[in-house]
């Protein structure tokens, strides 16, 4: 059965109004590539996550002398955490629960996740922040994860190339958003688990990100956290494409505008919709903030600076509270 997707359809050169939704032909994906904040004393908020100096850790049980030999003896599960891992840079134990254990009771799920990361980082695999998210009252359910020196060596062996991933001490800014991004992945994974949606495809930034030539010949990139295409209800022959991107209360609401135009502009050339047969993905804002009251505010604030704004057309974006995401998901661009 062809597979059709459903997403803004409009002139490539002009602002259309009104939905302007129709159909375009393309055949689904089916690859499938967790927000909290941490208690500790991370480095104060800047725009990223800069070099910081790798702490000093403990020796692990026994030295790794063979990695190929390591590589081995890593089951799938093992394998597909590592790269989990790698593609969100962090993700606490829950996610890594949601992501990969997911098949079994919650109970048995954690307690079988938290052995298996406990193996990982003796391996210096994987390896974990000093803060935990819920402070130290959480134990190891509350523990953070990264790539360790030996899950990178062995990720660069496995593609055969590719430089040494340095650990970076993150800012609480730049964590707390990485996390708000893997949250709505694993509420992807979990809405397809439970058959509420279909999920054909999940790229994580950068895989998400679009290079395109701007004005002047400017070479550009348009940066969502995450693209995903989805189909409800499962098996539909309606694709639905979305770049969904979250805000974690951090930044400006003319900020936020800004980004909008960005992808006002990308959508403009035209570069989407002959990936598409004419269809281009909606623009999921998820925000959240330190309070609810707060959060719908910036919500407001944003709606109505993009209904307002004489460039954008307003049936492009969707502005969202983050446990709304599947909803809008299974309504697709009709909403």
């Amino acid at each position: 059965m062809t597979e059709k997707s459903r997403g803004w359809s409009g002139s490539d050169v002009e602002t259309t109004s009104g939905s302007g939704i129709r159909p375009g032909i393309r055949a689904a994906s089916t690859t499938t590539s967790p927000s909290t904040s941490v208690n500790g004393s991370l480095r104060e908020p800047n725009d990223g996550a800069h070099a910081g100096t790798t702490p000093r850790r403990s020796r692990t049980t026994g030295p790794v002398r063979d990695i190929t030999s390591l590589a081995t003896q890593l089951s799938d599960r093992d394998w597909s955490i590592l790269r989990s891992v790698a593609e969100h840079r962090y993700l606490t134990v829950p996610q890594i629960q949601a992501l990969h254990f997911g098949d079994l009771p919650p109970a048995s799920g954690l307690r079988t996740a938290q052995r298996v990361l406990a193996r990982l980082r003796r391996r210096r695999i994987l390896a974990s922040l000093t803060q935990r998210i819920g402070g130290i009252k959480a134990g190891s359910n509350g523990l953070v994860h990264y790539m360790d020196v030996v899950g990178d060596r062995l990720l660069r062996l496995d593609a055969g190339r590719g430089p040494r991933r340095r650990f970076e001490q993150p800012t609480r800014r730049f964590l707390d958003h990485q996390l708000g991004i893997a949250e709505a992945h694993v509420a992807l994974v979990e809405a397809n688990r439970q058959g509420q949606l279909e999920l054909l495809k999940c790229e994580i930034e950068p895989a998400a990100w679009r290079d395109y030539v701007g004005i002047g010949g400017t070479r550009l990139t348009l940066k969502p956290d995450l693209y995903a295409e989805t189909a409800c209800p499962p098996g539909s022959e309606y694709v639905d494409a979305a770049f969904i991107e979250v805000d974690m209360g951090t930044e400006s609401t003319p900020t936020l505008l800004r980004k909008c135009r960005e992808y006002e502009v990308y959508r403009r050339q035209g570069v989407e919709q002959d990936r598409s047969d004419g269809a281009f993905p909606f623009v999921i804002w998820s925000m959240s903030a330190d309070t609810e009251a707060k959060a719908e505010r910036r919500r407001a604030a944003l709606r109505e600076a993009i209904d307002g704004d004489r460039i954008l057309p307003a049936h492009l974006f969707r502005v969202i509270a983050p446990d709304q995401l599947i909803s809008i998901l299974q309504k697709g661009v009709e909403v």
